[in-house]
């Protein structure tokens, strides 16, 4: 996506639909992927013929979308919905050689002329961006750490309930590796290791080739990350609310396709390893007044400001409900225990990474003013980006609102606190299931309303229970150890 950042601001540089078409002939453009994101996060598309694309379809939209077969969308009786491409986000995609192909991403309307749809979770970041303007800020600017794993071969069987259910993962960095080819890292002994170790710079390397001349997404560091079997980390450049769940999403559809490449596969799955690190989404959050970071002032404790200060409490203060949306599925949960470095337990503070949010420390001065920030630690990537930014605005939108304070940050090990002294630190602690995480939303939920429209929050909270009965309902395989003699 032609997006870029300058002075600590990003700048979106426009493509008109003129532009857009006079590129798809210059570059010899022969199809056109429509591509869009269901309400649970899915990236979906259709392919259209690039000679039949009018000024008319990019301007008022194509009539190719059946609603009621995208997960969460609509009913069955009321299924129309159109694609409107947003030119802005013409990329062309790179592994398409013989037939090329370029991509736009896509608002979704209702037919006949009946305004966008309400559970277009594009549209519901749109609108977030417009609430942000409302508090009396410009802008806000976002960059999430997307982790993911890439393994090698991935075997599952859990179609055949009656012969039992189970899953392998084969991949040259684990210390299970059978092939004795490589020189396998132990469990959350990954962080940063160098090659031939780490055996997947080459496949990094391509992906943030192709996110940035490709994509226009900008890339400023990647790496190998704490959890063996080949977890990684890219870093993308933090932009405009929307603008970043773009980058989000075309994120995740370029390490996949470049995984697919190397002839591996990748997975967002936040804990696919047992007793092993799981893969995060930290949410880094901004406010800005012009060319001004609103959380910034030098006067104050880790120069935080008083806005910095209320947008921490409103989330700590939300935390457990946005756990529904920032960690929507059962497996979001095996990655938020103790041990793992993933966080559990509503503080903030610092440098300590203990807490769900935290306060980067690298760097002090007006110099650096452009870099502060709040890391929410809680989100993963089978979140679906859109949402959880927007969910995450309402809650700080709502701290602001009702200057909520954090209250003292916690500088200690909260890991390795008691839970008599977390207690008396008043250290609250998330969900420990998809389901807990549900009730919380469902009690705690009128923060979301400014933001989310209509019944969206009502339809996540149904398709959470969904796959929480899925699961309810079937006996794990470490069960048979655990209870098989009882």
């Amino acid at each position: 996506m032609p997006y870029k950042v300058s002075h600590g601001k990003p700048l979106e540089l426009k493509y008109s639909a003129d532009e857009v078409f006079s590129m798809i002939q210059h570059e010899g453009i022969r199809f056109i992927d429509l591509q869009f994101t269901g309400l649970t996060g899915r990236f979906h598309h259709t392919t259209i013929s690039a000679n039949t694309f009018t000024p008319e379809q990019m301007r008022d939209g194509l009539p190719k979308l059946d609603g009621s077969s995208i997960v969460g969308f609509t009913s069955i009786d009321d299924s129309d919905l159109v694609l409107k491409p947003d030119p802005n986000t013409f990329a062309v995609v790179p592994w398409y050689e013989e037939n090329k192909t370029a991509r736009l991403l896509c608002d979704v309307y209702w037919g006949e002329d009946r305004g966008r749809l309400e559970r277009d979770p594009r549209g519901i970041a749109q609108g977030a961006e417009k609430s942000v303007k409302s508090a009396g800020f410009d802008f806000s600017a976002w960059g999430p750490e997307v982790e993911f794993f890439v393994f090698d071969k991935v075997h599952w069987d859990v179609l055949t309930p009656y012969k039992g259910q189970s899953y392998a993962i084969e991949s040259d960095e684990a210390p299970w590796s059978q092939k004795g080819s490589g020189y396998p890292m132990g469990l959350q002994e990954g962080y940063y290791p160098s090659t031939p170790s780490d055996t997947l710079t080459p496949f990094r390397n391509e992906c943030v080739n192709v996110l940035s001349e490709s994509f226009g997404i900008l890339c400023d560091n990647h790496h190998h990350e704490v959890a063996t079997a080949g977890q990684c980390e890219i870093d993308i450049r933090y932009d405009y609310l929307t603008n970043a769940a773009d980058s989000t999403q075309s994120y995740k559809f370029v390490v996949r396709n470049i995984a697919k490449k190397y002839g591996k596969i990748a997975t967002m799955m936040p804990k696919p390893i047992s007793m092993d690190s799981g893969s995060g989404m930290h949410t880094n959050v901004s406010l800005w007044r012009g060319k001004k970071n609103a959380f910034f002032d030098p006067d104050a404790d880790m120069e935080l400001s008083q806005a910095g200060r209320y947008f921490c409490g409103g989330i700590l203060a939300h935390a457990r409900a946005l756990c529904a949306i920032s960690n929507p599925t059962t497996n979001s949960y095996h990655r938020l225990v103790p041990g793992y470095e993933a966080p559990v337990y509503v503080a903030w503070s610092g440098s300590n990474r203990s807490a769900i949010v935290r306060v980067p420390r690298h760097f002090k001065g007006a110099g650096y003013a452009v870099l502060k920030r709040l890391e929410f630690r809680a989100p993963d990537p089978s979140a679906n980006p859109y949402m959880v930014f927007s969910s995450v605005l309402a809650a700080g939108l709502d701290g602001l609102k009702k200057k909520i304070d954090p209250g003292d940050q916690v500088q200690e090990d909260i890991f390795k606190m008691t839970k008599a002294e977390r207690k008396k630190r008043d250290i609250g602690v998330l969900p420990a299931s998809l389901g807990e995480a549900l009730d919380e939303i469902e009690s705690d939920r009128k923060f979301l309303a400014p933001i989310f429209p209509g019944d969206v929050v009502e339809r996540l909270v149904e398709l959470g229970r969904r796959d929480q009965k899925e699961i309810a309902s079937r006996p794990h395989p470490h069960e048979f150890y655990l209870y098989f003699d009882v």
